[in-house]
């Protein structure tokens, strides 16, 4: 049975969610764009099936090679405790050079977004008891950043750095 639908937050807007989240077992609707655990979407890849990835899965360079072909990959946090997701979604992104929609699902929380999408994550599958607008607003909560991430590959030193020497040099 397919999981409830949830709000869909994707490239920084609420969309319609045009995927279902299936859970492991669960038979594919006809002509439904299907999210499948990992091991299905690896028996049966194509262009209407994503993978889901679980919070424990191993992010081999062979893995990877093959998920670049995933028309998106959606990335399990099965509690908002658990912070293995960020790095894989920032794995994906920085060394193997996933361009398309990584989305986190499961137990994802306003608070998380910003951090998240510093990760990498371009979408959100919200957990059903938290507010939209809040999530919205949330992935704006800072106007900088110290740290380099999949947003900004320069830490906030050498930014401050540069604009200060191209100051000294218009003086």
């Amino acid at each position: 049975m397919p999981e409830q639908q949830r709000t869909l937050i994707a490239d920084r807007r609420v969309q319609d969610d045009d995927w279902v989240l299936l859970e492991e077992g669960a038979e594919r609707p006809d002509e439904a764009r299907v999210i499948v655990p990992l091991a299905e979407w690896l028996d049966a890849p194509g262009e209407n099936a994503a993978p889901l990835l679980a919070s424990d899965t191993e992010l081999t360079p062979e893995l990877a090679r093959q998920l670049l072909e995933a028309p998106l990959i959606a990335i399990d946090f099965p509690k908002f405790t658990d912070g293995r997701g960020y790095s894989m979604a920032r794995l994906l992104r920085e060394r193997y050079g996933y361009t398309g929609q990584i989305r986190a699902v499961g137990d994802v929380l306003i608070d998380q977004l910003f951090y998240m999408s510093r990760c990498g994550f371009n979408a959100f599958l919200l957990r059903e008891d938290q507010i939209v607008e809040d999530a919205l607003n949330a992935l704006d909560t800072f106007s900088l950043s110290y740290q380099p991430g999949t947003d900004t590959e320069e830490p906030l030193f050498r930014r401050r750095m540069r604009e200060a020497r191209r100051e000294q040099a218009v003086a």
